[in-house]
Parts: structure tokens; sequence; C-alpha cells
């Protein structure tokens, strides 16, 4: 059975020289003569710029970029032991990875999202996104993705906090906005009684920016409930560690 593939529009888009980043690993067992069920998900297969490697698993482990060993490996079998030990066993590994320029559209993330799932129809364990630090198993995977309408953005972004340097404070920031072509979020010097909001905060600005949107600097924020305005500071690189990614900065008004 075929899906109609639906339009995923970006209402608020506005053009940037942003790079969209996807990357993501699939461990499983997988035939020789691999055929993608993608269509069965309504994708019209990986969008131009964005290819997928095939690997032994024994090949990759010495790697020095290998994702289940240092500290993203010992992060993943803390927080997902069961799809750790499945991804550790599987025999091969599918490397999908690309970069794409900055369009008006979400429909290379819905074709994108197509093929991982009919991977995991043909022999696929697990899915990691290192990105959002985050491996699932496949039916984890599929109640997390697999949503009518496609999976609202805050699926594919981690918010996290991080203490201050003032005691009572924090860092409310995202990982995974790449996937966008955007910048992500860090909210700094929360108080630790607004994180709660700062995180709920993170979540419309994530949801802005993945449909198009794009903070200027010194762009100014109104947020209901606070002494004062939150502005808009691009800043960092994508070497950052906390983002793997730029960021745009707000300072919590006091």
């Amino acid at each position: 059975m075929t899906a109609t593939p639906e339009a995923w529009p970006r209402p608020y888009w506005q053009p940037s020289d942003e790079t969209i980043v996807l990357h993501f690993y699939v461990f499983g067992r997988f035939a020789e003569d691999l055929a993608i069920p993608a269509a069965r998900y309504a994708s019209q297969g990986l969008p131009e710029g964005v290819a997928l490697q095939r690997f032994r698993h024994d090949a990759l482990r010495g790697w020095e970029g290998y994702p289940l060993k240092g500290a993203l490996g010992e992060v993943l079998k803390e927080d997902a032991p069961a799809a750790f030990e499945q991804a550790r066993t599987a025999p091969d590994v599918l490397v999908v990875r690309g970069e794409l320029p900055d369009r008006g559209d979400l429909d290379y993330l819905r074709d994108t999202l197509g093929v991982l799932a009919g991977l995991l129809d043909v022999g696929g364990d697990a899915i990691l996104d290192p990105q959002i630090l985050t491996l699932f198993d496949a039916d984890a995977w599929r109640r997390h993705y697999l949503v009518p309408g496609g999976a609202p953005p805050r699926h594919h972004v981690l918010i996290l906090r991080n203490e201050d340097k003032e005691e009572g404070r924090a860092t409310i920031h995202t990982r995974g906005l790449r996937k966008f072509g955007r910048p992500d979020l860090s909210m700094r010097h929360v108080p630790d009684a607004h994180a709660g909001q700062a995180g709920m905060l993170c979540e419309r600005l994530v949801e802005l920016q993945a449909l198009g949107a794009r903070f200027a600097e010194g762009q100014p924020l109104e947020v209901e409930g606070l002494p004062g305005e939150l502005v808009a500071h691009p800043a960092g690189s994508f070497d950052d560690p906390r983002f793997n990614n730029t960021h745009v900065a707000f300072d919590w008004p006091v």
C-alpha cells in the first residue's frame, strides 16, 4: 500500500544561508538486496543531498566517531539500555546523512523519516539520532515520529537544563534545530522558579523556527509575566559541544 505524500509547509519561512543537517544511524540486520518500502510512509525517497551508506558493524567499532563508545555511548546505555544492547549486537549499520540548503518546506524531513520507517520494516532494530543524543528501539521510534500529519517539531529537538554559575539559576537550551537549518536556543540566567516557563517558551520558539522563522540580533521578544523583554543575540559556532550548532541566546530579565 502506498500513501500519498502531503506537503509539510513552513508558513513562517524567511530565507537564510543556513544549512540543514540530517544524521541518523540505523542498527539491524539487512538483506543484501535492500529494498526500502518508503512509499508506504508517504516518502519519495531520500532527498537530494542525503545519502545512505551501509557498513558491517564490526568495521565501525574502531572508528574515532563511533557513537556507541565514549561519553555518548555511556549516555545512550544509561538512557535506553535495551535499545543500546540491540544496537550493540546488530551486525549491520546504515548511516543516513546529508546537508541541504535552507528551504520553504519540510518535505525533505517527511521523506527522510519515511525512509527510516521503511528501514525498521526490513530489519532495523534501533535508530540513533546523535543530534538529540537519543537512541530509540523500533517501537519507541514509531511512537515518537509516526504521528498523523507529522510529529510536532518538539519531538525532533532536545531541551536541556544546565546549572548556571550563579546559584539558583540555570541555562535552558536546545539541541537538534540543525535539522531545520536554524540555530538552537539558549535561555541564560533563568531562576530555578522559572525553569518550567523557560522550557515551555523554548518549545514555542522551536516550533516557530522549525516552521521557518528567524531571530535577528537585537530582536525583542515580549513574554507575558516577565518583568522585561527577552532580546535575541545570535552567537556560537558549530564546534560548540553544548549545541553542535550555532545558537540564539536570550538573557532572562531580572
